[in-house]
């Protein structure tokens, strides 16, 4: 299966706070909100959404196409990103920025919040689908992911032009973005993602309803946090999927992008969607579990032991033909 991931590509630098931002938020001045956190730690990791998904998914065992934009320190994160089966050979490189920057800090509850500086990836707008297409052979999935939004509404028009199949994920960008700018990257899509957060916010932007959306999309997965996963589709009920229970909950930056690696790599394999969703969810729970998007390893025998512990002996009976991860 050949699957394109355009969106971010960013150096995280993640922090944490030892108490609960609510407790210094007060309610009727947060028009002159000016407040500084004291942090504990600094972690600088490799992010940024599609290197992200890309990562993911070649830690399974696919061979993902990594489409972004980024700055001429990007050397050592591409050569990182190919040892883990991504192709970069169409990741455009700015002569002129720095690859883009996410600063990140969570409190006690896992309550974030964030800065994101494009820096390079204002010129993924730059980056044309159809020659990647062409030096593939084929295409079975855009996915399209948080980016600069002129790339976005660049992408998401050309695989309804070219007729290529795309999954929407406009994630971050629902904040930015308006009603016009949201109806148009959802419109058409095989597959949209949110979480349940950015589900009412789509709604409410778009002035759709929840079956309007559905009206115009294949199948709408929305994350729950720990709630799990639900999955629409027009005129079917909804199917509910639990999240795999954490050993222990370290940092959550990343969680969302690793969901999407294992239900596109489920995907790919000819899964179920709820299939895509169990493994979704078990590849997620890995990245809570450390600090960074990409500092995971999976072992072949231990991944799918915590498949079957969590959805059963079927559902590993199912993946584990596809699964092919570093080590045993």
């Amino acid at each position: 299966m050949s699957l394109i991931v355009t969106g971010s590509i960013a150096t995280d630098h993640l922090m944490s706070f030892p108490g609960r931002f609510s407790d210094s938020l007060v309610v009727d001045q947060l028009d002159k909100i000016a407040l500084s956190f004291l942090v504990e730690d600094l972690e600088i990791r490799r992010g940024g959404c599609a290197a992200n998904i890309t990562f993911g998914l070649g830690s399974l065992g696919l061979r993902p196409v990594l489409a972004g934009a980024v700055g001429s320190d990007f050397v050592d994160y591409r050569s990182w990103l190919e040892r883990h089966n991504v192709d970069c050979d169409s990741v455009h490189v700015s002569s002129e920025k720095h690859t883009a920057r996410f600063v990140c800090t969570n409190d006690e509850t896992m309550a974030q919040i964030a800065s994101f500086y494009a820096g390079a990836m204002s010129e993924a707008r730059e980056i044309e689908l159809r020659p990647i297409v062409d030096r593939l052979g084929h295409v079975d999935y855009v996915h399209v992911g948080p980016n600069d939004p002129q790339a976005m509404l660049r992408h998401t028009q050309e695989c309804r032009d070219r007729g290529y199949r795309f999954v929407a994920d406009p994630s971050q960008q629902l904040a930015f973005g308006d009603g016009e700018m949201i109806r148009d990257l959802v419109e058409g899509a095989d597959l949209l993602f949110t979480n349940e957060y950015e589900a009412a916010l789509l709604c409410q932007k778009t002035g759709w309803t929840a079956a309007e959306v559905l009206d115009r999309v294949g199948t709408w997965v929305v994350t729950l946090g720990a709630e799990g996963v639900r999955l629409d589709r027009k005129g079917e009920q909804s199917i509910s999927v639990k999240a795999v229970p954490e050993v222990a909950k370290v940092e959550p930056t990343g969680v969302g992008d690793a969901f999407r690696a294992g239900f596109l790599a489920a995907l790919s394999w000819g899964l179920t969607s709820e299939r895509a969703a169990q493994l979704g969810c078990l590849l997620a729970v890995y990245v809570v579990e450390r600090v960074g998007t990409q500092e995971y390893t999976l072992h072949r025998a231990v991944f799918l032991d915590r498949l079957a512990a969590a959805y059963g002996e079927e559902a590993r009976e199912e993946i584990a033909p596809h699964v092919r991860t570093a080590r045993p």
